[in-house]
């Protein structure tokens, strides 16, 4: 079998995906949730995992829809567990979606702290690391006098960092950048300034370290090994600049300003997909 390469992104492919229904209402919904993510974080790490009641026309019970990382872990949750009562008195159906309706096949990023439960999974809490290179205050970076007679909006704070990813046994770094700002409402409140200025650290952290995610593949073998690619971004600068010339060009450069949203993107996606059993693979 070929070894699949997994990237640092938000899985969206369908045969990541698997359905489980006829459980039961014996337990509370709770320990349910509980129960289904012992059993099947066992086949690989989980990108989540949702809990749904069934119609009203059904009989009491829940149905589950699970996305691994991986199609292999996929698969090895549908061999293993499909008609097996695993928690329950009787049995589960499990199986792996192979279509979705109006579902976006594109690239999302992985936000920063699971991409650090990714990689610890398949490299290792060792076989890694990060550390900050840049964190720095841009605001007023962009300011141009020429701007003075339009209408004022509302202050806006803003950060940038840089954070190196390092493999040392594959002999891989990777550099990404992070840039979030957010409008201060009460400009003479300086606990407002404090805990802001702390929570825009904290994400443009998560996205750099996302951004630096981004350039690196995984190479996932049948035997459990684990080979890495750097795959080169559009913008190599980063990676290839001294830590001295990186704050240098920090001072000039001009990034995208990211408003602080770490959430959203996994309520559209649920949104879009709907359960079917014709969207099954049949054993």
């Amino acid at each position: 079998m070929e070894p699949e390469v997994l990237s640092f992104t938000i899985p969206v492919e369908s045969n990541k995906i698997v359905f489980v229904w006829n459980i039961t209402a014996q337990l509370p919904e709770g320990a349910i949730y509980c129960s289904l993510q012992e059993v099947f974080c066992q086949f690989g790490p989980l990108y989540s995992l949702k809990l749904f009641p069934n119609a009203g026309v059904a009989e009491p019970g829940y149905y589950a829809v699970i996305k691994y990382f991986s199609s292999q872990s996929a698969k090895r949750a549908q061999a293993s567990c499909n008609k097996k009562n695993l928690f329950q008195d009787t049995p589960v159906k499990v199986q792996i979606c192979v279509k979705q309706k109006g579902f976006p096949y594109k690239s999302l990023e992985l936000y920063g702290h699971r991409c650090r439960e990714l990689a610890n999974y398949y490299l290792g809490f060792n076989g890694w690391s990060s550390r900050i290179l840049a964190m720095q205050n841009i605001t007023g970076l962009d300011y141009d006098p020429e701007e003075e007679s339009e209408p004022q909006e509302p202050s806006k704070l803003r950060y940038l960092c840089v954070v190196q990813v390092t493999l040392p046994s594959h002999g891989v770094f990777s550099r990404g950048v992070g840039v979030a700002e957010e409008s201060i409402e009460k400009q003479n409140d300086p606990l407002e300034v404090i805990s802001k200025t702390e929570k825009l650290q904290k994400f443009s952290e998560q996205r750099a370290l996302s951004n630096a995610f981004q350039k690196i593949l995984l190479v996932v073998f049948d035997n459990g090994k684990v080979a890495v690619e750097y795959v080169t971004g559009e913008d190599a600068t980063v990676d290839c600049l001294t830590e001295e010339e990186l704050q240098g060009l920090i001072q000039v450069n001009d990034f995208t300003w990211t408003p602080l949203d770490p959430g959203g993107v996994e309520d559209e996606e649920w949104a879009e997909l709907t359960f079917h059993e014709d969207t099954l693979v049949e054993s």
